[in-house]
């Protein structure tokens, strides 16, 4: 088995938030309105709403993270299961495909976010062998950034905030 190319990223999220699973999906199907509470969420700009369901919505996306770059792409709602599962696919600087995935338990919302990405841009493709470990601290460093002002815009406390990569 050959080992993932090194512009190739799986990264998964974990929050856990004391947040109705509603309230979460509310504000998480609604990405125009991150940059209001998300750090590092520079612009998303709507480009197509979609179906009812938002299966086809488009946006246009620009984030910053630590690092002294931007990265910009747009995502294409593939799929939706309501308070479950928010599917994108993303073309720009990076490919692939995003994936919120919905639970609650004990009053408690957990949101896991899969993130199976490929690099697009030149440098980061060329630094990648060496820089992988940087990308991902800024990829953590951005949904840390992410769950933490999730919690603040929905009054609710953090309990959990993880990154692995695979």
């Amino acid at each position: 088995m050959r080992p993932p190319a090194s512009n190739q990223y799986h990264l998964t999220t974990l929050w856990q938030l004391d947040a109705p699973i509603e309230t979460v999906w509310d504000v998480i199907t609604h990405p125009e309105c991150w940059p209001d509470w998300w750090a590092g969420a520079e612009s998303v700009v709507a480009l197509d709403a979609g179906d009812p369901d938002g299966i086809g919505a488009r946006q246009q996306y620009t984030w910053k993270g630590r690092l002294p770059y931007r990265l910009r792409f747009t995502s294409c709602v593939t799929r939706v299961e309501r308070h479950r599962l928010l599917e994108a696919r993303v073309v720009g600087e990076v490919e692939g495909v995003g994936r919120w995935h919905f639970a609650v338990s004990d009053g408690m919302t957990t949101l896991r976010y899969e993130w199976l990405v490929c690099t697009r841009s030149l440098w980061m493709n060329v630094l990648a062998p060496l820089a992988r470990p940087v990308f991902r601290w800024n990829h953590d460093a951005l949904m840390r950034a992410g769950g933490v002002g999730l919690a603040r815009h929905v009054c609710a406390r953090l309990h959990c905030h993880e990154t692995r990569s695979s």
